[in-house]
């Protein structure tokens, strides 16, 4: 007779967690410490339902006077739009043809050594620094007003940015074929033309587009000091309090923002999907030395045949030319006075150095707070309401097609609006100051943070939310558990960069009287104390450094 002994079920313990590292826990009082001063500074710049509901009266008042709108006659609004197209289109040229060499250098598979990736990335960042407000009053001052200042201020700007994801770019792509020319005795420049230009070029081309939009919208701040274009046209409206005026320029600006940007995306789009061609070649010489032999399978290809694929570059570059020739005639630049400028530039530097703060210290640094109160008080404003509507925009966030496609419709109306706008908005509304700059930046910046965390959230990996949706989790358990995990990190990156951003946009909103130091350096250009215009430049810079060096610290730590 046997027994049945039943043993008891072994115990079962959970996996110790392991302790979290200690950057991790710096960079969450960091975070902790930057939301306690943005909502500190939303408080210090007096932005409460009071504010905002004393504002009403001044509201009313402002739409009664901005209706009916006043457009200009058909020709003159023509003529305005082809002048600010041209002088966007030039200077993204400017820029593109400017990133490419630095970008070369940046790059670790193209450098020509340590030394010149180390100044080619010092290059990108400075450009990305100084703002394209100050790079136009330094080319105002040498070449005069006109559309020349306005081209290289954002030519060398976009720099920063195109030049940047240029490097980026090379940098992620396949390194074997150009180590096969390499080891085949290519030059360095062989490997360079023979290995990236074919598969990077929709890419290269999708980053010029994303930044024709950026310059489209910065073209209307620079109008303000002296750069042709639609941007003129507003300020001198606003500046004899023709609302009717101005108010019909900026909104045919703002189809104009969300035409081209619609527009682009398109082009982008069907641009990154067409890639991955292949080229052949050959010159005259061959066939003249070749003439008469019969084509075999063995042959080398040095020359392109006219494919649909080469007839389509031929056509792009044609267009190019004709439309950079178009825009030439119609900015009339004056090459006389452009020569003349670079000749002068040692006295119009000499003007900028060495930098003074012009008796006033106190002041500099007082406004200098104020807009990083801006910015910190803009992005918390921005953050909260981002996050709901980002969250609603992700298709894999929320089943509804109808829901999410609404919410992305809302995002893209309101990315399309420019800042400048509506910090003119503001200011007639709630008068100059810095709660003006903090509401127009708060509602960029949904715009902005809520396409990013849209983005994000649909880019997390299905795989883990299906295994988590495999054990009986419920629907908002794999969103919390699996889909916002994953896409945690990004947020604190795009949030950091929305910051940094901010601060750079809240010094150029105080060019139209949006508070901070802005306002001063406008003051400063105006009565030619450049000297002081750089100390506003290099506080600006320290700044910006500072928040990028911080921003790059807490991306590597919550990664």
């Amino acid at each position: 007779m046997s027994t049945l002994v039943e043993t008891p079920p072994e115990a079962h313990t959970a996996p110790v967690r392991p302790r979290p590292a200690g950057s991790s826990i710096a960079a969450t009082f960091v975070m902790l410490a930057l939301v306690a001063g943005g909502f500190w500074s939303v408080g210090a710049l007096g932005i409460d339902i009071t504010t905002i509901v004393d504002s009403f009266d001044n509201a009313v008042s402002f739409f009664a006077r901005m209706f009916p709108l006043d457009f200009p006659p058909l020709a003159e609004t023509l003529s305005l739009v082809f002048e600010t197209l041209a002088i966007v289109f030039l200077a993204t040229l400017l820029s593109v043809a400017l990133s490419i060499p630095v970008a070369l250098a940046a790059a670790r598979p193209t450098r020509w050594g340590a030394t010149s990736q180390g100044v080619a990335r010092a290059l990108t960042v400075l450009a990305r620094a100084v703002p394209d407000l100050v790079l136009a009053i330094v080319f105002l001052r040498m070449f005069g007003l006109g559309a020349t200042a306005g081209i290289i201020a954002m030519g060398i700007h976009s720099v920063g940015m195109i030049a940047k994801l240029y490097a980026d770019a090379i940098e992620e792509l396949d390194d074997g074929p150009r180590e096969s020319v390499e080891s085949l005795g290519g030059s360095r420049a062989q490997q360079i033309m023979a290995a990236i230009p074919q598969t990077l070029m929709p890419q290269l081309i999708a980053t010029a587009l994303h930044r024709f939009d950026i310059n489209l919208r910065t073209s209307v701040l620079l109008g303000y000091v002296g750069v042709g274009g639609i941007g003129l046209a507003i300020a001198d409206a606003l500046r004899t309090l023709d609302y009717q005026r101005g108010m019909a320029l900026a909104v045919i600006v703002l189809l104009l923002c969300i035409g081209l940007e619609l527009l682009s995306g398109a082009v982008r789009a069907t641009l990154m999907r067409s890639a991955g061609r292949t080229i052949t070649g050959g010159t005259w010489t061959d066939r003249l030395f070749n003439r008469g032999r019969e084509t075999g399978v063995d042959d080398v290809h040095l020359t392109p045949p006219w494919s649909a694929a080469r007839i389509r570059r031929f056509v792009s570059v044609a267009l190019i030319a004709i439309v950079t020739a178009a825009a030439l005639w119609r900015v009339d630049v004056s090459w006389s006075a452009l020569a003349q400028g670079v000749l002068d530039l040692p006295e119009t530097l000499a003007l900028f150095f060495p930098p003074s703060a012009g008796g006033t210290v106190s002041n500099l640094l007082e406004q200098l707070l104020v807009t990083v109160q801006i910015s910190l008080a803009a992005t918390v404003i921005g953050a909260l309401i981002a996050l709901p509507i980002g969250i609603l925009a992700a298709r894999n966030a929320v089943a509804n097609v109808y829901v999410h496609q609404t919410f992305r419709v809302i995002i893209v109306i309101v990315r399309g609006i420019p800042e400048l706008i509506l910090a003119i908005i503001f200011v007639v509304i709630s008068g100059l100051g810095e709660v003006a700059g903090t509401l127009a930046l708060s509602i960029g910046a949904i715009g902005l943070l809520s396409k990013l965390i849209a983005d994000s959230l649909e880019e997390t990996d299905a795989q883990v939310q299906e295994a988590t949706r495999a054990t009986g989790a419920s629907e908002v358990q794999v969103f919390f558990s699996a889909t916002l995990r994953q896409a945690a990190p990004a947020f604190v990156a795009h949030t950091m960069y929305l910051l940094d951003n901010n601060i750079r946009s809240a010094t150029l909103l105080g060019v139209v009287g949006a508070g901070g130091i802005g306002f001063l350096l406008l003051n400063a250009s105006r009565v030619n104390q450049f000297d002081v215009v750089t100390m506003v430049l290099v506080l600006m810079v320290a700044v910006v450094l500072a928040v990028e060096a911080l921003s790059m610290w807490l991306r590597k730590a919550v990664r």
